[in-house]
């Protein structure tokens, strides 16, 4: 068992990738300190095995809800509507993941935009924090979060991989930078930017089964790799890992109300 408590505070522990072996990959963060899993929606179709596992293993998978920007599509309306309606049904612990992706396809940037509008209306309207994609789409999502934030929006920019000026235009907006396994990477950028931005502004998060760090990179990541984030974000700050546990789970406690 760990001397160090983490939360990966983005893993899509439900997805397939994790059929055939989701409770030994519990089991086995669970061994290395990982206290809790927060797990973020796709879309209609990814609802309800995310809902399973969250109450297969209570208190420690905790579910959020939102529509991701790569299911947004002509017909998004009708994703929307399936999300709205959980949300009334019940609690979440944050929307998301929601955003803009510009990675594959640029077609339906216009309704990315309007389908995030909207998820940051719902995180006003249930006082709970939004988690956002930004996939080559930095300036496309932070200009729309500047423009709606009025003192009451939280939230992480997840798998965040930008520059020093952009790290501190997220602060500025009073929110926090997701760290994943792209720390790890030897040409990820992040060494560059890392050192510089206080603790105070970062959570841990694998992104699983996306995204593994070094030595996993290329497999399926896990929750269980999140300490190699923590040892790298160690080494990148010349911090002790003790330091970088406490503080980034304190700080995904605050955000997410745990």
């Amino acid at each position: 068992m760990s001397d160090f408590t983490y939360i990966d505070s983005h893993a899509h522990i439900y997805a397939d990738a994790f059929g055939a072996d989701r409770k030994e990959a519990i089991r086995k963060a669970t061994e290395a300190g990982v206290a809790q899993i927060l797990m973020p929606n796709i879309d209609h179709t990814s609802v309800e095995e995310m809902l399973r596992t969250e109450s297969d293993h209570p208190g420690t998978c905790l579910a959020m809800m939102g529509l991701h920007p790569c299911s947004v599509q002509k017909h998004f309306e009708q994703e929307l509507y399936v999300i709205e309606n959980w949300l009334s049904k019940r609690k979440f612990i944050a929307i998301g993941e929601t955003g803009i992706d510009l990675y594959w396809d640029k077609t339906f940037l216009a309704q990315q935009q309007e389908a995030l509008k909207i998820q940051v209306r719902w995180a006003k309207q249930y006082q709970i924090p939004i988690v956002l994609h930004t996939r080559e789409a930095f300036s496309e999502v932070y200009d729309i979060i500047a423009q709606e934030q009025d003192g009451s929006l939280t939230g992480v920019f997840h798998c965040f991989s930008g520059t020093p000026a952009e790290a501190e235009k997220v602060i500025k907006l009073g929110f926090y930078m997701g760290i994943g396994g792209v720390a790890t990477f030897k040409n990820g950028g992040l060494d560059k930017v890392i050192p510089d931005i206080s603790l105070d502004h970062i959570l841990l998060e694998t992104d699983c089964p996306y995204l593994a760090p070094v030595p996993y990179r290329g497999k399926r990541n896990e929750p269980a790799y999140l300490p190699l984030i923590a040892q790298r974000l160690a080494d990148l700050k010349k911090d002790n890992l003790n330091q970088i546990a406490q503080k980034t789970t304190a700080n995904t406690r605050k955000l997410f109300n745990l």
